[in-house]
């Protein structure tokens, strides 16, 4: 199997992991140091949000230099440090690329916005005003408010999805697709595993540029960040034209020619599987793993969450590989979404579903959502709409109880984001020397499913998700096992038709097995190693 199938990827935020100047803001360098607790973790690759240049309008998702680090993070040598390092360990790295738009500081943009005769003219996504001086068509940005902004030079508006700061690339022209290309080249130079790429399902649009039709179900779902307008559209023309494809196509050959396995992953909305699948490519040629995000809008129940594991296997075209994610920079804190006592049930369940699995920094300690002042929100969106930022998933990990959590020698009042409230009992020094702490939960589990084959590589069996359990094996020839995580609060029973042994409990007790019944305390996971059948005895058939 490849290194990304079997390996759990582990986000690092670096404005958010370890300060190691004392200016508030996590950097590499603190990354570096603690590339020994990620290692001793079990983190078989790294996945580092953006640190390239940039305004920090959206912290580096608006991109001002593709090819070099931001000062505020310290620079390419350190991060020549950091591959060594990391790789020295046995951990791969992953770093974001943001394809689909810059900064609006980015020297790319400034000359394609100073005229329409510039060789970069074509650069960025450019149209001309309809006769009323109103924009192209009707796209809304994930924001509010309109797609398109106005620009004075030129005397036309210029495409932004997300905040205006940050405009569309043109992937329709080649000499900005040769330029991005170059991009992944000198990354891949240096050493780095693979990309996460950001929202690449939006790169390419609809030639014509036609309208958005309404959504008719607008009210039927609300992301926790997504503007209510940018909802009322269905997204049929500002992303995801079939031609993406053939870049997706092209992305992957350039990592393919590059030895050691790198790998892709996109950044893909949660879609109808048979849409979603595509993205694997018909021949498996284009992403190897675009993100699962389904689980974090799947009700926190066993029959959803078993009728979403179920789906995705069934949707899988052959060789294709699953993967899973509960947690990232933009979603609601895991052990605020669905409470702590469920937060040891979803470690169990994500490090023992078939496929990749995806860690967010910090919720291996059960880190809460912070309540973020107006006074103190940094989030351009958070800003805008109060109440809809995304800080209070973003906050300084906690490593100790010190008054800035080991994140920094800042005093708390100094530092780029408040610390969540939990850092006194939520931190990486507590939770070590506590047996039935999540952390240690995390790194058993970890450990395991390293060890075991079934575990990583296996196949999956959904076997039931009655009266709140949801129960399936893992299994490879010679070795099984049998996961039952109870969703409910209230004790369950369960009978079991394979005798075994419960190797992990998230209560962490002795769960009672006995006589094929299994007894579950309420939000309780049990991992049981099913016995081997005895072989016979010879000569008897």
């Amino acid at each position: 199997m490849r290194w990304w199938q079997t390996s759990v990827v582990y986000q690092v935020y670096p404005r958010s992991f370890r300060d190691t100047t004392g200016n508030g803001v996590g950097d590499l360098a603190g990354v570096i140091q603690q590339l020994d607790y990620l290692a001793e973790l079990g983190i078989g690759a790294v996945w580092l949000s953006p640190f390239y240049p940039s305004p920090m309008a959206d912290f580096g998702y608006d991109v001002s230099d593709y090819v070099d680090v931001d000062p505020l993070f310290d620079d390419l040598a350190t991060f020549d440090r950091l591959v060594d390092e990391a790789h020295g360990r046995g951990i791969r790295l992953i770093i974001d690329w943001v394809p689909n738009h810059s900064s609006d500081q980015h020297p790319w943009f400034l000359e394609s916005r100073s005229s329409r005769t510039n060789p970069k003219h074509d650069w960025y996504v450019w149209r001309d005003a309809k006769p009323d001086g109103s924009p192209p068509n009707n796209w809304v940005a994930l924001f509010g408010g309109s797609s398109w902004e106005w620009d004075d030079t030129r005397q036309q508006y210029y495409l932004h999805t997300f905040l205006k700061e940050q405009p569309e690339l043109n992937w329709r022209c080649r000499e900005l697709r040769a330029a991005m290309l170059d991009t992944l080249r000198f990354w891949l130079d240096r050493g780095v595993d693979g990309f996460r790429m950001d929202v690449v399902n939006f790169i390419m649009k609809d030639p014509e540029f036609r309208d958005n039709p309404p959504n008719p179900a607008a009210d039927a779902h609300r992301s926790p960040w997504f503007h209510s307008e940018y909802e009322s559209q269905l997204h049929v023309h500002d992303k995801m034209h079939p031609d993406v494809h053939e870049l997706f196509r092209e992305f992957r050959r350039i990592a393919d020619s590059y030895e050691g396995d790198r790998v892709l992953i996109g950044e893909i909305e949660p879609e109808p599987w048979d849409r979603w699948v595509r993205h694997y490519g018909t021949e498996l040629d284009e992403i190897q793993i675009p993100f699962n995000f389904g689980l974090i809008d799947t009700a926190w129940s066993a029959t959803t969450v078993a009728e979403h594991i179920g789906g995705f296997e069934a949707a899988l075209p052959p060789g294709a590989w699953p993967n899973y994610v509960l947690g990232n920079h933009d979603q609601v804190r895991l052990a605020t979404r669905i409470g702590r006592d469920h937060a040891r049930l979803a470690a169990m369940l994500l490090l023992t579903v078939r496929g990749t699995p995806t860690m967010y920094y910090g919720d291996e300690l059960g880190i809460e959502q912070a309540e973020i002042a107006p006074e103190d929100q940094q989030d351009p969106y958070g800003r805008r709409v109060p109440g809809q930022g995304r800080d209070g998933c973003r906050t300084p990990m906690q490593w100790d109880a010190s008054p800035s959590a080991g994140f920094s020698s800042a005093p708390p009042e100094e530092l780029w984001l408040p610390l969540s409230s939990d850092h006194a009992t939520a931190n990486v020094a507590a939770q070590l020397e506590d047996p039935d702490s999540l952390l240690t939960l995390y790194r058993t589990l970890l450990e395991l499913r390293a060890q075991h084959p079934a575990l990583h590589a296996g196949d999956i069996e959904v076997r039931d998700a009655t009266d709140d359990v949801l129960t399936y094996t893992r299994s490879v020839p010679g070795e099984r096992w049998l996961i039952a995580l109870n969703f409910s609060d209230a004790p369950r029973r369960l009978q079991l038709d394979e005798p075994g042994r419960i190797v992990v409990s998230t209560a962490h007790r002795d769960a009672a097995f006995t006589d094929g019944e299994l007894a579950l305390a309420g939000a309780e996971g049990v991992l049981v190693a099913i016995t081997p059948p005895a072989a016979p005895a010879p000569g008897v058939s």
